[in-house]
């Protein structure tokens, strides 16, 4: 991995999702009003969440997941109603903090492992099966490759990420987004197409054991990811 750029835009993210929109991202992952178009953002992130949850086992008793990027915990949460031992970590102790009251009273608090902290520490163990949603998308495509290889050293069954397709959309947003004060503006997402991250992962070493399963895109207004399902050969 190029440990400087992943470190450089790592602090990126942290800065912005715990200090400068961490209130934001709390009322779009609620059930508060919020404007048309955070209104498409929050219905995709929706569906992206139940399309990454339809790839995992309906029963998970038993089994370890990490939520890699866990947020504000939605997925930790449903996840833990069928039965996996979760490990939900995000760079933003403000959105751990708020995920952690957000646990449902029927759920046993020792269901979920709520952390602040890198989803790459390799102390967090192994584990059966790794979800990373829209926590992969703002970081360059040889890093998002490399940090694939990291998880995949330590996951036996699957991972479901997801990345930003390279699409006229994208390209346009990110060409405007350009034009906002520095201080205003988010980390930037990091478009790819399908082809050239399939070519990045069939040429990476450690991931050799590995070959892409699933895919699906979601587009909703002002939100657009693929899910990519990642497999043992």
């Amino acid at each position: 991995m190029a440990v400087g750029s992943y470190i450089e835009r790592r602090g990126e993210l942290e800065t912005y999702f715990d200090r400068t929109a961490a209130d934001t991202w709390a009322k779009l992952t609620s059930d508060a009003p919020v404007s048309g178009i955070r209104a498409t953002v929050r219905a995709g992130r929706d569906e992206m969440r139940n399309t990454l949850l339809s790839w995992l086992p309906d029963d998970m008793t038993g089994m370890r997941l990490l939520d890699a990027g866990c947020g504000t915990g939605a997925l930790s949460i449903a996840a833990a109603r069928r039965g996996a031992h979760v490990l939900a970590i995000d760079l933003s102790p403000t959105l751990v903090n708020v995920a952690r009251e957000r646990l449902p009273e029927e759920i046993d608090p020792a269901a979920i492992d709520f952390r602040s902290g890198d989803m790459l520490d390799p102390a967090l163990g192994e584990f059966d099966f790794v979800v990373a949603m829209d926590s992969l998308i703002h970081y360059l495509p040889h890093d998002i490759c490399k940090m694939l290889a990291t998880l995949a050293s330590r996951t036996r069954r699957s991972m479901a990420v997801t990345f930003a397709p390279k699409t006229p959309l994208l390209a346009a947003m990110h060409f405007v987004g350009g034009f906002f004060p520095r201080a205003d503006r988010a980390p930037a997402i990091e478009p790819i197409s399908e082809a050239k991250l399939r070519d990045l992962i069939a040429a990476d070493p450690a991931l050799q054991s590995w070959h892409p399963g699933r895919t699906h895109r979601v587009s909703r207004g002002f939100y657009t990811s693929q899910a990519l399902e990642m497999v043992p050969r």
